[in-house]
């Protein structure tokens, strides 16, 4: 389900970004259409992506998700409607990749969250998810790869 967890340094990641408070169901409704906002935006303003999109959540709450869609960037961008200019912070991380569909990310997290667990590691409140190829790659979702980072303390 999980490659092997390791522990790495990440670099702060200019991105232009889409800030949602939703309730928790509402996930499937605004990520596809925010994914196409922040193309359109990037693609307006000359910007190329500088790698896949993630979902940047702030803090874990059983009924709302207070998260950003974003996308890296190669050049800075410019407030356009909803899409913002952001980044994915510098920090120390526990990193997996997930191979499936989106269905069984949350089982991922739980096996992921262990092993951080078990490692003695302190999770900090934020997490996110890198989707490094999904059914825009492949219909198969057995090929399907997202990256889960937790930032630790």
């Amino acid at each position: 389900m999980i490659e092997p967890p390791q522990v790495t340094q990440t670099g702060a990641q200019p991105a232009a970004v889409i800030h949602f408070t939703i309730p928790r169901e509402e996930i499937r409704n605004v990520m596809g259409p925010g994914i196409g906002e922040l193309m359109a935006a990037i693609a307006a303003q000359g910007v190329a992506p500088a790698g896949p999109v993630f979902s940047h959540h702030f803090r874990m709450d059983p009924k709302t998700f207070d998260f950003e869609v974003g996308l890296p960037v190669a050049a800075p961008v410019s407030a356009a409607g909803r899409v913002k200019p952001g980044q994915l912070p510098a920090a120390t991380v526990a990193r997996t990749v997930y191979h499936g569909s989106y269905e069984g990310i949350g089982a991922a997290w739980q096996e992921f969250d262990a092993w951080i667990a078990a490692e003695g590691h302190t999770p900090a409140p934020d997490l996110w998810e890198c989707y490094v190829a999904g059914p825009e790659s492949s219909p198969n979702p057995a090929d399907w790869r997202t990256e889960l980072n937790r930032p630790l303390i």
